[in-house]
């Protein structure tokens, strides 16, 4: 498999469409996998599959799914999502998004167009900036909970959200995230007693300062080093309290006033060892 170089990625900027050489293609479990040069399609991230991938089309045929890949360079074996045998953006791998469809779209060297579906784009984007926002005010709300020195989010609140994350999932118009509140979130300084009773207040909180936010219609953009798949890039929103920073690879909205409101519902578990915040965006 002769490819020279890592998939360059468009979409963090919020492209929709584009034409690119087809470099590579492949078979695999009755699916037509193809590669080209450049692509506005975002694919789940294997590493961290939080933000589904894109839907949409190449040269007007259905795209099914589309996934992250990675060649050794030099070697012929491509490998898809879980199969990767090395980490994220590791010294000599191509990093490739490869597009799945159901039937051939054309061959290497052909030059294809991409289109990818921009209703669910825009749903997603939306819930992925709503689920940013919403960790930091949940940061922000639960900081006076914390009972030793943490590492603070970049508004300088303690960062619940990455001392006790376990997963989370991008939904169109939404998010839902799940934290661990078990004996190491305690010896970090998070005690739990009392968190349920005082969850509607939290949620509460949270709502009253995601409406601050969405009113300052904050500015949101991603910052890339490259526009390489395996790129780090890095949310940016710049809040009346500061410009938050998060790693991110999704896709976002470009202001917080297009969310125009979010809704926040918090459950703890029956035994207490989780927390499962849900976010709704309207608009």
């Amino acid at each position: 498999m002769n490819i020279a170089g890592s998939t360059r990625v468009t979409y963090p900027s919020g492209a929709l469409a584009g034409s690119s050489p087809i470099v590579a293609t492949l078979r695999r479990n009755g699916e037509h996998g193809v590669v080209v040069t450049e692509t506005p399609f975002h694919p789940l991230d294997h590493t961290w599959p939080d933000q589904p991938a894109d839907t949409g089309t190449i040269n007007g045929v259905p795209v099914t799914d589309c996934v992250t890949g990675a060649v050794e360079h030099g070697a012929a074996t491509l490998y898809l999502g879980h199969e990767i045998p090395v980490r994220r953006g590791d010294p000599g791998w191509h990093w490739l998004v490869v597009h799945l469809t159901g039937e051939p779209v054309g061959d290497v060297g052909e030059t294809a167009a991409l289109a990818v579906e921009p209703d669910t784009r825009r749903a997603l984007s939306a819930g992925h900036t709503a689920c940013h926002l919403t960790a930091l005010a949940l940061n922000a709300v639960l900081a006076d909970r914390w009972r030793k020195p943490a590492p603070a989010d970049g508004l300088g609140s303690p960062d619940f959200d990455q001392a006790a994350i376990s997963s989370s999932r991008i939904l169109p118009g939404g998010s839902l995230d799940t934290y661990r509140l078990g004996k190491s979130l305690r010896k970090k300084g998070f005690p739990t007693e009392g968190l349920a009773d005082d969850l509607p207040g939290i949620a509460k909180q949270v709502g009253e300062r995601l409406t601050e936010w969405i009113a300052a219609d904050a500015p949101v953009r991603i910052d890339a080093p490259g526009p390489d798949l395996a790129a780090r890039r890095t949310w940016r929103c710049a809040l009346p309290e500061g410009e938050a920073a998060i790693p991110c690879g999704g896709t976002h909205l470009t202001g917080t006033g297009l969310l125009k409101a979010v809704d926040v519902t918090l459950d703890l578990s029956a035994d207490g060892a989780e927390l499962t915040m849900r976010t709704t965006v309207s608009g």
